[in-house]
């Protein structure tokens, strides 16, 4: 038999999906699963993005441009301008979803075997991204007992090699919920620059930010422009997961004429989804207020419930729409198969994401857990109710 790739098989799976068989055989078996496993809002997709392609009178589905459309890039960066950053349209590249991006971007900067710098616990799927390019991740650890805020940076420094290529954050963080401060990305702007370095940012969930908190994007740090690297997206923003539609956002000039090259291979985003992505920018703000506003009653909910439950630790998010939950529990993918396969209360079981996948140091994350608290309210009750009667089986 021909032999697969130890790319391939070193590919991780995703702790947010590979639950899927147990918890679709849960429900063929007749139980009701409350999905806090994966970030797919339930806030309803603005009418405006469904009416553009519902009304469109295209003849013909054709190829766009590679980066994506002029008109579309040229109002993706008036809604930066909005948000108090100036770019270009020419700095823009549009993806097939924010993973695409990110695929791009460690493609672009990265050779085989060199090395990025990342604090854990982040976005599970990174590790794919770098496993794909033939990168190393570097974990720098972030804490529940400090709500993961970001580490010293002295632990960076004592990280960088000359490997090195460039730090990633999630800003909100996904999975943790944290929110880098302002004083935050200017430490990191002076290490980057310091070692000459790029500084990635996946900033998809900049909308949520919550407690009279503030948003600050890399690409509002002055003298930042050859290194900053900008990850976005619609998905979270506009409740459209499944359009797959992103960008990349960099002033690096060298930068773009190289992620392009990539984006080329591709040929070119989708063309309805686009059409979706651009009305969606027209959204009033009022939309964004009221999504805030419903994210924060369900934050405060769930934070609430979850601390009732007696050997749960939980940090506050102040951002996105996740938190980490650590349990009284070995091993959270035990736990978390267990709910599936063997535990019902009054016919229902919750599905978490074990967080062990979300770190790079084996060994960390083993009691922990992300919830995704894009349901609502009587919903996350519920399902923190499921999860205080399954600890008090579990444990015994």
């Amino acid at each position: 038999m021909p032999k697969i790739s130890n790319k391939g098989i070193n590919m991780p799976e995703s702790p947010i999906r590979k639950l899927v068989p147990f918890a679709e055989q849960a429900k063929k078996n007749g139980a009701k699963v409350i999905h806090l496993n994966i970030g797919q809002p339930d806030i309803k997709t603005p009418q405006i993005a469904l009416d553009a392609v519902k009304n469109n009178t295209l003849s013909v589905i054709a190829y766009s441009k590679t980066e994506g459309s002029d008109i579309f890039r040229e109002k993706i960066a008036a809604y930066y301008l909005k948000n108090n950053i100036s770019v270009n349209s020419s700095d823009i590249i549009v993806t097939t979803g924010g993973s695409e991006a990110l695929s791009f971007a460690m493609g672009s900067i990265t050779d085989y075997d060199d090395e990025i710098i990342i604090p854990e616990p982040f976005y599970a799927n990174y590790n794919g991204f770098a496993t794909a390019t033939g990168i190393k991740v570097v974990p720098v650890v972030s804490t529940i007992e400090n709500n993961f805020a970001l580490p010293p940076i002295d632990d960076f420094e004592k990280l960088i090699t000359p490997r090195t290529k460039a730090i990633l954050i999630c800003n909100p963080s996904n999975p943790t919920g944290y929110l880098y401060s302002k004083e935050e990305i200017k430490r990191l702007a002076e290490i980057v620059k310091k070692h000459d370095l790029f500084l990635v940012a996946d900033e998809v969930y900049r909308e949520f930010t919550y407690d009279n908190k503030e948003h600050y994007s890399i690409l509002q740090e002055e003298g930042l422009e050859d290194n900053a690297i900008v990850i976005d997206s619609v998905s979270k923003r506009y409740s459209m997961c499944g359009a797959r539609i992103g960008y990349l956002v960099c002033k690096n000039k060298e930068f773009i004429k190289t992620a392009i090259k990539f984006a080329q291979a591709r040929l070119s985003p989708p063309t309805y989804a686009q059409i979706a992505s651009e009305a969606a920018l027209d959204t009033p703000q009022s939309y964004f207020d009221d999504v805030k506003e419903e994210y924060v009653e369900r934050r405060n909910t769930l934070i609430t419930e979850l601390k009732k439950i007696d050997g749960v630790k939980v940090a506050m998010p102040n951002g996105a729409f996740y938190c980490i939950a650590e349990l009284p529990v070995k091993s959270a993918d035990d736990f978390a198969q267990w709910l599936l396969e063997d535990f019902r209360y009054k016919g229902e079981t919750v599905m978490v994401a074990p967080a062990a996948g979300f770190y790079a140091t084996n060994g960390l994350g083993l009691n922990q857990i992300r919830i995704a608290y894009v349901l609502d309210q009587e919903s996350l009750k519920r399902a923190v109710t499921i999860l205080k009667e399954a600890l008090k089986s579990y444990i015994g």
